[in-house]
């Protein structure tokens, strides 16, 4: 059975089982008629996936994993920060008239720093780094500003990346400052797992473990019905994945070289509602 499954399953029990709840409190989303739209939430939670064992796509229900890795490398490759760019209508809601969602996200990634090698983004720093210092423990992005925040039309909830070099074994840390479970958190971990593979393989090294840390982890009211009976459905072995291994480059990776075999899944779960 997958692992990725068993760990879903055992978060969702924990936060429906023992979870605090916001209800009677003032909260900022809303559903689309107005209601507010109340969480069951767990602090601090943290799921490890093995990458060199499985891959981790929940069976529970499809996950789109070439839909998520388009976002990935809309963020990490072409650090765009306009919904034009991007192949998924996830972010439509928060994007004006231009197509742009403000200062976020790969607007953040593309932003220049100074570094003792030179002027390099995020992105390229990262690169550089497992390539020349792999062993350094400075291996981050973070795109969390606080100087852009009033200009971002949705502050980043997965916003930070730490990369660790063991061997030859790239393990990394994604933090998360809040997650929808049901809307988001196996994309979430599909995406920065197929990102761990990209980055070992154009930097000679394997994929090994990816943390995952959720600060707050919720379950909105309107999905708890959903959860319950997703919670339930049989589980299968996880897919079997692999990387074009041709790409040497991490900016000449698209959504087809990332290839899917033997996803045996659940029906999906349509018309989710989405708080706002």
């Amino acid at each position: 059975m997958s692992k990725a499954d068993v760990l879903f399953v055992n978060m969702c029990r924990e936060i429906l089982d023992h979870g605090f709840s916001s209800e009677g409190q003032v909260v900022r989303a809303r559903w689309e008629d107005g209601t507010p739209a109340h969480t069951i939430k767990t602090f601090g939670v943290v799921n490890r996936y093995n990458l060199q064992e499985e891959f981790p796509a929940l069976t529970l229900r499809p996950t789109a994993i070439k839909t998520a890795v388009d976002e990935m490398l809309w963020i990490w490759q072409k650090k765009s920060n306009n919904i034009r760019d991007l192949k998924g209508h996830i972010w439509d809601e928060w994007a004006d008239e231009t197509g742009s969602i403000g200062k976020a996200y790969g607007y953040q990634m593309a932003q220049k720093y100074q570094f003792a090698q030179g002027e390099m983004d995020q992105v390229d720093n990262v690169l550089w780094q497992l390539k020349h210092t792999p062993y350094s423990r400075r291996i981050l992005t973070n795109i969390y500003n606080f100087a852009d925040l009033s200009e971002m039309h949705l502050e980043p909830c997965a916003y930070s990346m730490t990369f660790n070099v063991s061997g030859k074994t790239l393990n990394a840390i994604l933090h998360q400052r809040s997650q929808d479970i049901l809307a988001a958190n196996n994309w979430n971990v599909v995406q920065y797992a197929v990102l761990v593979h990209m980055l070992a393989q154009v930097s000679g090294l394997v994929a090994g473990e990816l943390v995952h840390v959720i600060a707050d982890a919720h379950i909105y009211d309107r999905h708890v019905p959903i959860i319950e009976e997703l919670i339930q459905r049989p589980q299968y072995p996880a897919p079997k994945f692999r990387l074009n291994p041709e790409v040497t480059d991490f900016y000449a990776f698209t959504p087809d070289d990332v290839m899917i075999e033997d996803y045996q899944k659940n029906p999906q779960i349509k018309d989710i509602p989405i708080a706002i």
